[in-house]
């Protein structure tokens, strides 16, 4: 049993009378024993909320940013008319507008409630209990329950960075030639024949065809296809530091790292599975927390974004021998490994630098990182004793983060450190580039 509002009001109106009665206590128990008998006849006569039969319909999937409705169906199998209100709970995240609903079901009839959910999340969005509330004829009482109708919404990265692939591929119809350009270097594969012209490599030379022809020919080449891209998400505890701005709502706290770097994994993926190269994905931090492996190159974006829904940063610090044995494992062939990480050096030196000889001695390795504007800001202030204090610790950072990048690229290993809304491009050009000069 629930009491309204109504209920309440009536009460304290009813403190009138008893306070003018000459017989105060005689009018009380009277207007209470009368109140009393009101609200028990208006639950008896309000229609059970436990005849409602509940369903849901709707999306199952959405991108962040982007609204998405939830419809839960509800018919009354009682004999009377259920009026009052029903709530559809949400997490918070999932900002479920309205928070409920005030209907009238005739008995055997059915409705529709809409809720629009505008989530700021990325992941799935469980939905809680629905509970009814049924009000009788007075207004004052009535019976509330709930009911559990699961449902889910998995709320899909947002993929802002888009909007730079058309580019990426015109420079890549470039690459693979419309015009077939001329490029040395290990995996590639022979295009056509030319003629030779000044500024062209004279180890291209094809002496056997220049003898046929009595010209001087040269030989071109294209981008090999069918190569081998693996992407490797580091979740552990440097990818939950949030910086730049949150693109979805405006948010000044920014983005996770790790979603920066689910944004240019997304990007790349999608070039290269346009470039003719498969894509492997692999989410780790002491374990494998998601992989596509072998997908087809029409399936691997919807795969790809499918498996980074659910993926949150673990406050746990990354194991880098198990991520390298778990890539050495699943990729035999040679192929490009990208690994989105923090450019941390106590993190890097504790971990990967140890293990990453072995990684690059099978597999070219390129380390993208999501670098943090608030840096540069800091670096450049001199207003006052505090933000020259604030200048040198960020260029002490800055310092230790290039240093460790030089590192890296002694190594052998080519670096990608880029802020947040600059990585995916970045990332993407560095492929493209790798594919200019056959690297790749």
């Amino acid at each position: 049993m629930i009491l309204t509002g109504r209920a309440g009001l009536v009460a304290l109106v009813c403190t009138l009378p008893v306070a003018l009665s000459p017989w105060p206590a005689t009018a009380f128990a009277v207007l209470a024993a009368l109140l009393v008998i009101a609200v028990a006849l208006d639950v008896a006569l309000a229609a059970s909320p436990r005849r409602l039969a509940c369903s849901r319909s709707g999306d199952t999937t959405a991108r962040l940013g982007q609204p998405v409705e939830a419809v839960l169906h509800v018919e009354n199998a009682g004999g009377r008319t259920f009026r009052g209100r029903i709530r559809d709970a949400w997490s918070p995240s999932a900002r479920a507008e309205p928070r409920s609903h005030a209907v009238t079901i005739p008995a055997g009839q059915r409705v529709q409630l809409v809720s629009a959910l505008r989530p700021v999340r990325r992941g799935d969005q469980q939905s809680a209990v629905i509970t009814a509330r049924s009000v009788g004829p007075l207004g004052l009482a009535g019976r509330q329950s709930s009911h559990r109708v699961p449902w889910q919404i998995r709320i899909l990265p947002p993929f802002l960075s888009r909007k730079h692939l058309p580019s990426r591929l015109a420079k890549l119809r470039d690459i693979e030639g419309l015009l077939p350009v001329l490029i040395r270097g290990q995996g590639t594969e022979f295009d056509s024949l030319r003629e030779y012209v000044v500024g062209d490599d004279v180890r291209s030379i094809d002496w056997r065809a220049t003898a046929r022809r009595a010209d001087v020919v040269v030989r071109t080449w294209r981008p090999e296809r069918d190569r081998r891209v693996v992407i490797v998400l580091d979740t552990g505890r440097t990818s939950a530091g949030r910086v730049g701005v949150d693109p979805t709502a405006g948010d000044p706290g920014g983005w996770p790292r790790l979603d920066w770097s689910m944004d240019a994994a997304l990007l790349l993926a999608a070039l290269a599975s346009r470039a003719g190269d498969h894509v492997d994905f692999l989410a780790h931090d002491r374990v494998l927390r998601a992989g596509v492996f072998n997908a087809s190159r029409t399936e691997v974006l919807a795969q790809l974004v499918n498996a980074m829904a659910p993926l949150q940063p673990a406050l746990v610090e990354s194991d880098a021998a198990a991520m390298v044995s778990a890539v050495l494992r699943r990729v035999r062939r040679r192929a490009l490994v990208v690994l989105l990480t923090d450019l941390n050096a106590s993190a890097l030196d504790e971990g990967l630098m140890g293990v990453l000889p072995q990684l690059s001695a099978h597999h070219q390795v390129l380390l993208a990182a999501v670098a943090d504007p608030r840096v540069d800001r800091l670096a450049a202030g001199r207003a006052d004793a505090a933000e020259v204090y604030d200048a040198a610790a960020a260029e002490r950072s800055r310092n230790d983060r290039r240093a460790i990048a030089a590192r890296l690229r002694r190594a052998g290993v080519d670096v990608v450190d880029a802020p947040p809304e600059e990585l995916a491009p970045a990332l993407a050009d560095h492929y493209l580039a790798m594919k200019a000069t056959g690297k790749l």
